[in-house]
Protein backbone atom coordinates (compact mmCIF):
# COMPACT_ATOMS: atom_id res chain seq x y z
CA UNK A 1 0.00 0.00 0.00
CA UNK A 2 1.57 3.22 -0.98
CA UNK A 3 2.47 6.63 0.78
CA UNK A 4 -0.89 8.26 0.40
CA UNK A 5 -3.44 5.55 1.70
CA UNK A 6 -1.47 4.71 4.93
CA UNK A 7 -1.61 8.56 6.04
CA UNK A 8 -5.69 8.37 5.25
CA UNK A 9 -5.71 5.24 7.10
CA UNK A 10 -3.73 6.83 10.03
CA UNK A 11 -6.00 9.90 10.21
CA UNK A 12 -8.94 7.54 9.94
CA UNK A 13 -10.69 9.64 12.62
CA UNK A 14 -9.87 13.08 11.18
CA UNK A 15 -11.73 15.08 9.69
CA UNK A 16 -12.30 19.02 8.43
CA UNK A 17 -15.18 19.70 6.52
CA UNK A 18 -13.76 21.26 3.52
CA UNK A 19 -15.55 23.23 1.24
CA UNK A 20 -15.49 24.39 -2.43
CA UNK A 21 -15.63 27.54 -3.35
CA UNK A 22 -18.90 27.62 -5.04
CA UNK A 23 -22.34 28.05 -2.92
CA UNK A 24 -21.46 30.93 -0.73
CA UNK A 25 -18.90 32.51 -3.10
CA UNK A 26 -20.59 34.39 -6.24
CA UNK A 27 -19.12 34.84 -9.31
CA UNK A 28 -17.98 38.13 -8.37
CA UNK A 29 -15.12 36.05 -6.11
CA UNK A 30 -14.39 33.78 -8.62
CA UNK A 31 -13.21 37.03 -10.71
CA UNK A 32 -11.10 37.33 -7.89
CA UNK A 33 -9.49 34.15 -7.73
CA UNK A 34 -5.74 34.84 -7.78
CA UNK A 35 -3.68 33.18 -10.61
CA UNK A 36 -2.14 29.64 -10.60
CA UNK A 37 1.17 28.55 -9.03
CA UNK A 38 3.35 27.75 -12.02
CA UNK A 39 6.38 25.50 -11.68
CA UNK A 40 7.82 25.73 -14.94
CA UNK A 41 9.74 23.24 -17.47
CA UNK A 42 13.23 22.91 -15.69
CA UNK A 43 12.67 24.40 -11.94
CA UNK A 44 12.90 21.83 -9.25
CA UNK A 45 10.83 22.10 -6.16
CA UNK A 46 12.64 20.28 -3.51
CA UNK A 47 9.73 20.47 -1.17
CA UNK A 48 5.69 19.94 -1.07
CA UNK A 49 3.79 22.06 -2.58
CA UNK A 50 0.51 23.42 -1.41
CA UNK A 51 -1.91 25.44 -3.15
CA UNK A 52 -4.73 27.10 -1.79
CA UNK A 53 -8.19 28.88 -3.52
CA UNK A 54 -5.70 28.31 -6.87
CA UNK A 55 -4.83 26.05 -9.55
CA UNK A 56 -1.42 24.52 -9.57
CA UNK A 57 0.74 24.10 -13.37
CA UNK A 58 3.84 21.54 -12.88
CA UNK A 59 5.91 21.40 -15.97
CA UNK A 60 9.03 21.44 -14.17
CA UNK A 61 10.30 18.85 -11.34
CA UNK A 62 8.25 18.53 -7.71
CA UNK A 63 10.64 16.05 -5.51
CA UNK A 64 7.84 15.85 -2.84
CA UNK A 65 4.09 15.66 -2.70
CA UNK A 66 1.68 17.95 -4.87
CA UNK A 67 -1.36 19.07 -3.01
CA UNK A 68 -4.29 21.53 -4.25
CA UNK A 69 -7.14 22.95 -2.11
CA UNK A 70 -10.06 24.17 -4.33
CA UNK A 71 -8.33 24.26 -7.58
CA UNK A 72 -7.23 21.87 -10.25
CA UNK A 73 -3.56 20.36 -11.36
CA UNK A 74 -2.49 20.52 -14.96
CA UNK A 75 0.68 18.49 -14.79
CA UNK A 76 2.88 17.11 -17.66
CA UNK A 77 6.05 17.34 -15.62
CA UNK A 78 7.17 14.92 -13.03
CA UNK A 79 5.87 14.87 -8.89
CA UNK A 80 8.22 12.12 -7.22
CA UNK A 81 5.21 11.95 -4.18
CA UNK A 82 1.63 11.87 -4.28
CA UNK A 83 -0.88 14.18 -5.68
CA UNK A 84 -3.75 15.37 -4.07
CA UNK A 85 -6.74 17.65 -5.29
CA UNK A 86 -9.61 18.56 -3.14
CA UNK A 87 -11.90 20.46 -4.63
CA UNK A 88 -10.64 20.46 -8.36
CA UNK A 89 -9.95 18.15 -10.85
CA UNK A 90 -6.36 16.72 -12.50
CA UNK A 91 -5.59 17.22 -15.33
CA UNK A 92 -2.44 14.77 -16.47
CA UNK A 93 -1.06 15.90 -19.80
CA UNK A 94 1.14 13.84 -22.49
CA UNK A 95 4.26 12.38 -20.80
CA UNK A 96 3.64 13.47 -17.02
CA UNK A 97 4.61 11.13 -14.55
CA UNK A 98 3.43 10.79 -10.93
CA UNK A 99 5.78 8.46 -8.76
CA UNK A 100 3.17 8.05 -5.81
CA UNK A 101 -0.65 8.28 -5.71
CA UNK A 102 -3.14 10.42 -7.70
CA UNK A 103 -6.21 11.33 -5.26
CA UNK A 104 -8.62 13.20 -6.53
CA UNK A 105 -11.82 14.97 -3.58
CA UNK A 106 -14.66 16.46 -5.39
CA UNK A 107 -13.10 16.61 -9.42
CA UNK A 108 -12.31 14.44 -11.98
CA UNK A 109 -9.34 12.83 -13.11
CA UNK A 110 -7.86 13.04 -16.78
CA UNK A 111 -4.76 10.85 -18.43
CA UNK A 112 -3.51 11.81 -21.49
CA UNK A 113 -1.83 8.74 -23.36
CA UNK A 114 1.96 8.38 -22.02
CA UNK A 115 1.06 9.35 -18.41
CA UNK A 116 3.07 7.19 -15.97
CA UNK A 117 1.42 6.25 -12.26
CA UNK A 118 3.40 4.25 -9.74
CA UNK A 119 0.82 4.03 -7.56
CA UNK A 120 -2.95 3.61 -7.18
CA UNK A 121 -5.74 6.62 -8.80
CA UNK A 122 -8.39 7.50 -6.82
CA UNK A 123 -11.24 9.88 -7.62
CA UNK A 124 -14.42 10.65 -6.16
CA UNK A 125 -16.44 13.36 -8.35
CA UNK A 126 -19.05 14.20 -5.72
CA UNK A 127 -17.71 13.94 -2.83
CA UNK A 128 -16.97 17.48 -1.55
CA UNK A 129 -20.45 19.09 -1.94
CA UNK A 130 -21.97 16.93 1.25
CA UNK A 131 -19.37 18.53 3.81
CA UNK A 132 -20.38 22.10 2.64
CA UNK A 133 -22.80 22.82 5.03
CA UNK A 134 -20.61 21.23 7.89
CA UNK A 135 -17.96 24.19 6.68
CA UNK A 136 -20.41 27.06 6.17
CA UNK A 137 -23.40 26.22 6.76
CA UNK A 138 -25.72 25.57 3.25
CA UNK A 139 -26.17 28.45 1.20
CA UNK A 140 -27.70 27.39 -1.54
CA UNK A 141 -26.18 28.98 -4.16
CA UNK A 142 -26.81 32.60 -2.41
CA UNK A 143 -24.22 35.32 -2.89
CA UNK A 144 -22.34 36.28 -0.19
CA UNK A 145 -23.66 39.89 0.69
CA UNK A 146 -27.32 38.59 0.92
CA UNK A 147 -29.04 38.73 4.04
CA UNK A 148 -29.22 35.12 4.49
CA UNK A 149 -26.19 34.54 4.55
CA UNK A 150 -24.52 37.77 6.90
CA UNK A 151 -27.45 36.61 9.46
CA UNK A 152 -25.98 32.92 8.90
CA UNK A 153 -22.85 33.72 9.55
CA UNK A 154 -23.40 35.99 12.27
CA UNK A 155 -25.13 33.10 14.11
CA UNK A 156 -22.25 30.92 13.31
CA UNK A 157 -19.70 33.71 15.23
CA UNK A 158 -22.48 33.89 18.23
CA UNK A 159 -22.58 29.85 18.28
CA UNK A 160 -18.74 29.91 18.31
CA UNK A 161 -18.75 32.40 21.18
CA UNK A 162 -20.68 29.86 23.32
CA UNK A 163 -17.94 27.63 22.53
CA UNK A 164 -15.25 29.40 23.78
CA UNK A 165 -17.25 29.67 27.49
CA UNK A 166 -18.08 25.63 27.27
CA UNK A 167 -14.66 24.56 26.39
CA UNK A 168 -12.37 26.73 28.72
CA UNK A 169 -14.99 25.45 31.20
CA UNK A 170 -14.34 22.35 30.77
CA UNK A 171 -10.96 21.88 29.69
CA UNK A 172 -9.14 25.07 29.66
CA UNK A 173 -5.78 22.96 30.44
CA UNK A 174 -5.88 21.45 27.89
CA UNK A 175 -7.66 24.02 25.19
CA UNK A 176 -4.10 25.79 25.88
CA UNK A 177 -2.40 22.84 25.23
CA UNK A 178 -3.68 22.56 21.49
CA UNK A 179 -3.11 26.06 20.97
CA UNK A 180 0.51 25.50 21.80
CA UNK A 181 0.79 22.70 19.20
CA UNK A 182 -0.86 25.09 16.90
CA UNK A 183 1.36 28.07 17.52
CA UNK A 184 4.77 25.36 17.45
CA UNK A 185 3.61 23.45 14.22
CA UNK A 186 1.27 24.78 11.97
CA UNK A 187 2.07 23.69 8.96
CA UNK A 188 2.31 19.92 10.02
CA UNK A 189 -0.95 20.35 11.67
CA UNK A 190 -2.63 21.76 8.41
CA UNK A 191 -1.18 18.88 6.57
CA UNK A 192 -2.78 16.63 9.14
CA UNK A 193 -5.98 18.15 9.27
CA UNK A 194 -5.89 18.36 5.54
CA UNK A 195 -4.96 14.28 5.07
CA UNK A 196 -8.24 13.88 7.80
CA UNK A 197 -10.39 15.42 5.20
CA UNK A 198 -9.90 12.75 2.62
CA UNK A 199 -9.69 9.65 5.20
CA UNK A 200 -13.13 11.05 6.38
CA UNK A 201 -15.05 11.40 3.31
CA UNK A 202 -13.89 7.66 2.22
CA UNK A 203 -14.99 6.31 5.94
CA UNK A 204 -18.40 8.13 5.14
CA UNK A 205 -18.64 6.66 1.52
CA UNK A 206 -17.06 3.24 2.77
CA UNK A 207 -20.32 3.21 5.26
CA UNK A 208 -22.80 4.04 2.72
CA UNK A 209 -21.63 1.93 -0.19
CA UNK A 210 -20.34 -1.57 1.55
CA UNK A 211 -23.44 -1.13 4.82
CA UNK A 212 -26.84 -2.12 4.82
CA UNK A 213 -28.93 1.24 5.88
CA UNK A 214 -29.38 -0.36 9.80
CA UNK A 215 -25.80 -0.32 10.29
CA UNK A 216 -24.48 2.17 7.63
CA UNK A 217 -26.51 4.77 9.04
CA UNK A 218 -25.67 4.87 12.54
CA UNK A 219 -22.26 4.21 11.57
CA UNK A 220 -22.09 7.59 9.06
CA UNK A 221 -23.86 9.59 11.71
CA UNK A 222 -21.42 8.72 14.83
CA UNK A 223 -18.54 9.92 12.03
CA UNK A 224 -20.41 13.22 11.54
CA UNK A 225 -20.26 13.58 15.38
CA UNK A 226 -16.55 12.85 15.67
CA UNK A 227 -15.84 15.69 12.63
CA UNK A 228 -17.59 18.01 14.27
CA UNK A 229 -16.45 17.48 17.84
CA UNK A 230 -12.77 17.69 16.68
CA UNK A 231 -13.52 20.99 14.23
CA UNK A 232 -14.95 22.28 17.28
CA UNK A 233 -12.19 21.70 19.53
CA UNK A 234 -9.01 22.51 16.93
CA UNK A 235 -11.05 25.49 16.01
CA UNK A 236 -11.36 26.72 19.93
CA UNK A 237 -7.74 26.23 20.32
CA UNK A 238 -7.05 27.78 17.17
CA UNK A 239 -8.96 31.17 18.14
CA UNK A 240 -7.08 31.08 21.66
CA UNK A 241 -3.26 30.62 19.56
CA UNK A 242 -4.20 33.72 17.34
CA UNK A 243 -5.08 36.06 20.27
CA UNK A 244 -1.91 35.38 21.49
CA UNK A 245 -0.09 35.80 18.54
CA UNK A 246 -1.67 39.10 18.14
CA UNK A 247 -0.93 39.69 21.92
CA UNK A 248 2.72 39.27 21.33
CA UNK A 249 2.65 41.05 17.78
CA UNK A 250 1.17 44.49 19.43
CA UNK A 251 3.62 44.11 22.50
CA UNK A 252 0.56 43.97 25.54
CA UNK A 253 2.25 44.63 28.41
CA UNK A 254 0.13 41.92 30.30
CA UNK A 255 -0.58 38.64 29.64
CA UNK A 256 -4.27 38.30 28.56
CA UNK A 257 -6.47 35.50 30.16
CA UNK A 258 -7.03 32.43 27.76
CA UNK A 259 -10.94 33.14 27.93
CA UNK A 260 -9.85 36.67 26.67
CA UNK A 261 -7.12 35.83 23.77
CA UNK A 262 -9.42 33.27 22.66
CA UNK A 263 -12.17 35.71 21.92
CA UNK A 264 -9.96 38.52 20.48
CA UNK A 265 -8.91 35.42 17.63
CA UNK A 266 -12.75 34.79 17.39
CA UNK A 267 -13.05 38.53 16.60
CA UNK A 268 -10.39 39.09 13.79
CA UNK A 269 -11.61 35.63 12.46
CA UNK A 270 -14.80 36.83 12.09
CA UNK A 271 -14.27 40.61 10.86
CA UNK A 272 -12.40 38.06 8.21
CA UNK A 273 -15.12 35.56 7.43
CA UNK A 274 -17.30 38.76 5.86
CA UNK A 275 -14.57 39.74 3.22
CA UNK A 276 -15.08 37.62 -0.19
CA UNK A 277 -13.18 34.58 -1.09
CA UNK A 278 -10.91 35.48 1.58
CA UNK A 279 -12.93 34.63 4.35
CA UNK A 280 -14.19 31.32 3.05
CA UNK A 281 -10.57 30.21 2.50
CA UNK A 282 -9.13 31.55 6.00
CA UNK A 283 -11.63 29.79 7.92
CA UNK A 284 -10.99 26.40 5.86
CA UNK A 285 -7.34 26.77 6.35
CA UNK A 286 -7.80 27.67 10.03
CA UNK A 287 -10.14 24.17 10.52
CA UNK A 288 -7.15 22.14 8.87
CA UNK A 289 -4.27 23.51 11.14
CA UNK A 290 -6.76 22.97 14.30
CA UNK A 291 -8.56 19.42 13.38
CA UNK A 292 -4.72 18.95 12.87
CA UNK A 293 -3.69 20.06 16.46
CA UNK A 294 -6.57 18.00 18.21
CA UNK A 295 -5.31 14.90 16.59
CA UNK A 296 -1.55 15.46 17.31
CA UNK A 297 -2.25 16.22 20.55
CA UNK A 298 -5.16 13.87 21.56
CA UNK A 299 -7.37 17.22 22.53
CA UNK A 300 -4.52 18.53 24.05
CA UNK A 301 -3.68 15.17 26.72
CA UNK A 302 -0.06 14.57 24.50
CA UNK A 303 -1.00 11.16 24.80
CA UNK A 304 -0.84 8.46 22.38
CA UNK A 305 -4.10 7.38 20.68
CA UNK A 306 -3.62 3.82 20.92
CA UNK A 307 -1.96 2.04 23.38
CA UNK A 308 1.73 1.01 22.97
CA UNK A 309 1.82 3.41 20.54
Amino acid sequence: MTRCVSLLLTALVAVTPGAAAQGEAGAEEEEAAPPAYHLRQGAIARSRIVALGRDLVVDGEAREDAVVLNGSIYLSGRVAGDVIVIGGDALLRAKARVDGDVFVLGGRLETAPGVAIGGRSIAYPDAVAVWISLMEGPSVGLPAHSAVVLGAKLALLAFWAFLILLLFAIGRRELVSTSESIRLEPFRNFLLGLTGVAAMVLTALFFSAFSGMLLGIPLLILVVVVALVLRFWGMVALFHALGEWLCRLFKLRRRPLPLIAASYGLIVLGVVKFLPWLGVWSWTAATFIGVGATLATKFGRREAWFKGA
